[in-house]
């Protein structure tokens, strides 16, 4: 079974993740990252650059955690809620 491709939407949503994550590490390297998550580091490089637009959940949910940012913030982030305006999936 071949995957579908991804769409615009989703491709920019995986831009904005990797932003978001890369913006909550600051000044930590990406190595003290990847590791206090569990996430190897050419994964954490990876989504951070958009390259892996649709990371599975667990690997976001451990970024999450490692960079001490809540998931539901995250998602308001990546959905547009957080300023109360939710763009369309």
């Amino acid at each position: 079974m071949v995957r579908p491709p991804l769409t615009v939407e989703e491709r920019e949503r995986g831009r904005r993740l990797g932003a978001l994550l890369r913006a909550a590490r600051g000044t930590r390297s990406p190595a003290e990252v990847a590791a206090a998550s569990g996430v190897s580091l050419e994964a954490l490089r990876k989504i951070e650059s958009g390259r892996v637009p649709t990371p599975a959940f667990f690997t976001v949910t451990a970024l999450a955690h490692a960079l001490g940012m809540p998931l539901d913030r995250l998602a308001d982030e990546l959905t547009g809620t957080a300023d109360g305006t939710a763009l369309t999936a």
